[in-house]
């Protein structure tokens, strides 16, 4: 899956000349956390955070300075140097962007001008809707070796059972680098008959542990 399927292309923006009072009313307005910084060509120069305004905001008690900072422009406070991404960008290289500099949204560029952008809530919504956690079923996971053919042969146990497939994980196991986790979400919710042909093709089921269900 890309950006551009997943992006929010209706996106509020700001100039670096507006202030930052208009930032905190736009922020309550619609109710978001980030505020794209454009030029008058339109092209990103910037980025405003929900708390960037309110650390650059005086305390209330403070009348006279709270009316000084809060007409201060938004070029004083904004991020210049934007990570963004791009619409043909994969969600997963996304993802580890934001992960890798601690961020919590990608502007996304096209062209050299804005066409939407994402946020880690995003983000997280289409993790949750690719492996299948928001939807009925069961979730079986297993140990193989670290080698090629395997995930073949869990995936034919499978086919042979008619079980419908939501989504595959595999991810390094940490005790050893001989061996993989495959995590699969099944569309059952009695993964009993499953894990016993699994098991009876000799496959290391870990989760879930069936009482009666030979091991």
């Amino acid at each position: 899956m890309i950006l551009e399927e997943i992006m929010q292309t209706e996106v509020y923006t700001l100039s670096p000349e507006d202030t930052i009072e208009t930032a905190l009313q736009l922020l309550r307005d619609k109710k978001i956390r980030h505020i794209p910084i454009v030029d008058k060509k339109g092209a990103l120069v910037g980025l405003v955070t929900d708390r960037d305004v309110k650390e650059a905001t005086p305390s209330i008690l403070q009348k006279e300075t709270n009316k000084k900072e809060l007409h201060q422009p938004l070029s004083i406070i904004m991020a210049r140097n934007v990570v963004t991404g791009h619409p043909l960008d994969f969600v997963e290289d996304a993802a580890a962007i934001l992960y890798e500099h601690d961020i919590s949204c990608l502007p996304v560029i096209q062209n050299g001008e804005l066409a939407g952008i994402i946020t880690e809530t995003d983000v997280l919504h289409t993790f949750v809707e690719l492996t299948g956690s928001n939807q009925p079923g069961s979730r079986i996971e297993m140990k193989v070796l670290n080698k090629a053919g395997k995930l073949y042969e869990v995936l034919h146990v499978l086919k042979k059972r008619g079980a419908n497939i939501h989504s595959v994980l595999v991810y390094p196991d940490k005790q050893s680098e001989e061996y993989k986790i495959i995590v699969l979400r099944v569309q059952t919710m009695n993964p009993i008959a499953a894990i016993e042909d699994l098991k009876k093709d000799g496959h290391i089921v870990l989760w879930p542990n069936m009482p009666g269900v030979s091991s």
